[in-house]
């Protein structure tokens, strides 16, 4: 199910943020998408109905993209292995 993988997708991004090989670049952009998520100051005020949502359901996705294509391929398939462990 999607949810299953939206979750995952998070406890993979966790666990390669707490690993020392992940480059700073690649944290930097994790932590600006927790930070966006959390900020009650969006670019489009989600007052404005189906507009004010629309620009998380967009900028969430493609930080989420792009931490994933900044962290190196070994610490993902390290991360992966641990995740699939428990």
């Amino acid at each position: 199910m999607l949810i299953d993988k939206v979750k995952k997708s998070i406890r993979l991004l966790i666990l390669a943020y707490k690993d020392g090989r992940t480059p700073w670049y690649a944290r930097a952009v994790m932590g600006l998408a927790i930070g966006y998520a959390l900020s009650p100051i969006d670019l489009i005020p989600d007052f404005i109905p189906l507009v004010g949502q629309l620009d998380d359901l967009i900028i969430l996705p493609v930080l989420a993209w792009l931490s994933f294509k900044l962290i190196p391929e070994e610490v993902l398939a390290d991360c992966r292995a641990r995740i699939e462990k428990n």
